[in-house]
């Protein structure tokens, strides 16, 4: 009976199972998302991230992310910072600045190192998008918040009761304007301009921390006027520094792009184990 090996990993809290397929293959992704992620029979996680080299030359390595319920997401920002932190702590490169293919195009990841370890990584989240009739459909009955996609969708509400998140977020996340379902964010600009949001991911209910979800909330409160192009987003399980780049400029020795989302934030181990092949 064939043992695949997996190391536990989390971002701001956002944790996910990691599984390096170039020597584990998982002939059903779905299958092992669901079984594993499971929090009182499996690993427990809010889902399964596949490590995979990149079929293409134009991206180092790819990856693939399966919700807690099999669903197939486009883009993960918190999990994207702890494949660059896997990557480099595992010996798998010793590049700083790696290319990594998603669903949602090639994102790159500039690792902060500190003692030759990950401090934290920053990530070009690309340029959000605001209409995408695939992912929202404008309904009568749904007016209140701000659509951003971030090659994943996200509905942003801005309200002081940020903890309506887990009976208004169930119900937005399968509201009949959003084709593919959605992630939900409900968020408030606290006095010293940070922004407190909390999350519904979709396929996992109440998360800890969405990166792409951190991205969306800043982007909405610029677009509404409620901060400036540079935000700190307060999730549950920690914080993310969001820059939407208003113009072309170089820092630090590197080329920040117009209109191109920067999250900055940590990445960490929890722990690494091995599971029955046969357990899906």
């Amino acid at each position: 009976m064939s043992k695949i090996k997996f190391t536990k990993m989390h971002g701001c809290g956002n944790d996910y199972i990691y599984v390096d397929v170039m020597r584990y293959p998982i002939a059903d992704p779905v299958a092992a998302a669901i079984a594993w992620s499971d929090r009182h029979k499996g690993i427990g996680s809010d889902g399964l991230v596949l490590i995979d080299r990149s079929p293409i030359p134009e991206a180092d390595y790819s990856m693939r992310i399966f919700n807690a319920d099999g669903s197939e997401a486009m883009m993960c920002g918190n999990a994207s910072r702890c494949i660059g932190k896997y990557l480099y702590e595992r010996g798998l490169t010793d590049k700083t600045e790696i290319r990594l293919l998603t669903r949602s195009g090639i994102k790159t990841l500039c690792l902060h190192l500190k003692d030759n370890q990950v401090e934290g990584v920053t990530v070009d989240m690309l340029e959000p998008v605001f209409e995408n009739e695939s992912q929202f459909v404008p309904a009568r009955d749904i007016k209140k918040g701000v659509f951003v996609s971030m090659g994943n969708p996200h509905y942003v509400i801005f309200t002081d009761d940020v903890d309506q998140v887990g009976k208004t977020g169930r119900v937005l996340e399968l509201h009949p304007a959003f084709p593919q379902h959605c992630n939900i964010e409900f968020a408030r600009i606290n006095d010293d301009g940070t922004i407190r949001t909390r999350v519904w991911e979709r396929g996992s209910g109440i998360t800890q921390a969405c990166g792409t979800g951190a991205c969306a909330t800043a982007v909405a409160a610029a677009i509404k006027g409620l901060a400036g192009r540079h935000s700190t987003i307060i999730m549950d399980g920690g914080t993310l520094d969001i820059e939407w780049c208003e113009a072309d400029h170089s820092a630090s020795g590197r080329f920040f792009q117009k209109n191109h989302v920067y999250m900055t934030g940590p990445a960490e181990f929890v722990f690494d184990g091995e599971i029955e092949s046969s357990k899906l």
